[in-house]
């Protein structure tokens, strides 16, 4: 299980190892101020919606430039935010939540999307829902993911956190997916949108096991920021709907960003919304003006805040 500790200790290491210095670089000759967003894996829902806020950015002549910085997710995310690797992140609510509560400093920008937890097995697999889970070898999400934070949190609720009691793999979204059709892992958890590219094309049919349950669970145990979300028929090849746990992305910023390009930022956010919406977005969105603010208790920015507030009146 990840303590308070080791995720403490994670927040503050280095996190993003991209290289960014002729980027950077090219966007400083710009006249503008370049903003690092430490973003998630290549396919990835955070990935592709940072290269669209970058875009709509640039787009829109902003006096900051965003750039996109390739990470493993949520956790190295933090950890590139504190080390001053990137002035931006984002980050799975828990995620978040939990490295505020274990110290670490940083403003919100805004809530702008919600991703899906995602337990897929074979179609042929002998797994049918999670009371067969015992012994088996799970991808929980690459470390220094978000999905490795709230993947554990599950296996805790499912009494399942002891060293013995699965079998388990930090593979990336495109490993985990290879290795699922391999029959090298048994189940992979990820987080990511519906349908998430590294498991919609893999040409074989998943099977995604329900998550409610443990849904409940994870509110009991550890707050209400888990939300009951649905896959739609068909997504990757199932016959029905599957239920399971929806959790807010969080768009984070360093407080020494400054008022007006946190501000330029939440205006992109909100003048140029359609412009984001990435392919893998079916679901819940949050790009309005109304839940934008609402960051799971991480203050806002207050270059952010005022922006809200011209819009809101």
């Amino acid at each position: 299980m990840i303590t308070r500790r080791a995720l403490l200790r994670g927040v503050v290491a280095v996190g993003a190892t991209a290289a960014t210095g002729s980027v950077l670089a090219a966007c400083s000759d710009s006249g503008r101020d370049p903003l690092r967003l430490a973003a998630g894996e290549e396919g990835g829902f955070f990935w592709e919606f940072a290269q669209l806020t970058a875009q709509a950015a640039e787009r829109a002549a902003l006096p900051v430039s965003i750039v996109p910085v390739r990470t493993a997710g949520s956790m190295d995310n933090l950890a590139a935010l504190a080390s001053g690797d990137a002035e931006l992140a984002l980050s799975l609510a828990d995620a978040a939540v939990a490295a505020m509560e274990a110290g670490a400093g940083f403003t919100a920008i805004g809530k702008v999307y919600e991703n899906y937890m995602q337990l897929a097995v074979r179609a042929d697999s002998g797994i049918a829902d999670t009371s067969q889970l015992r012994g088996a070898r799970i991808s929980l999400g690459a470390t220094g993911s978000g999905a490795e934070l709230t993947g554990e949190r599950i296996l805790e609720v499912l009494g399942l956190a002891g060293a013995g009691d699965v079998t388990r793999l930090h593979l990336s979204m495109t490993d985990a997916g290879q290795a699922l059709r391999d029959g090298t892992v048994d189940a992979v958890l990820w987080a990511g949108g519906v349908p998430t590219p590294s498991f919609a094309n893999l040409g074989i049919p998943l099977r995604l096991l329900d998550l409610s349950a443990e849904l409940e669970l994870l509110r009991e145990r550890f707050g209400p920021r888990y939300e009951p979300v649905l896959i739609p028929p068909g997504t990757y090849g199932q016959q029905t709907s599957v239920a399971t746990i929806g959790l807010a992305n969080l768009l984070l910023a360093d407080p020494a960003v400054t008022d007006s390009g946190a501000g330029a930022i939440v205006e992109v956010l909100i003048d140029h919304a359609a412009e984001l919406v990435p392919d893998q977005a079916t679901g819940s969105q949050f790009l309005d003006r109304q839940s934008l603010i609402v960051t799971a208790g991480v203050p806002l920015h207050p270059g952010a805040a005022a922006a809200y507030r011209r819009h809101h009146g």
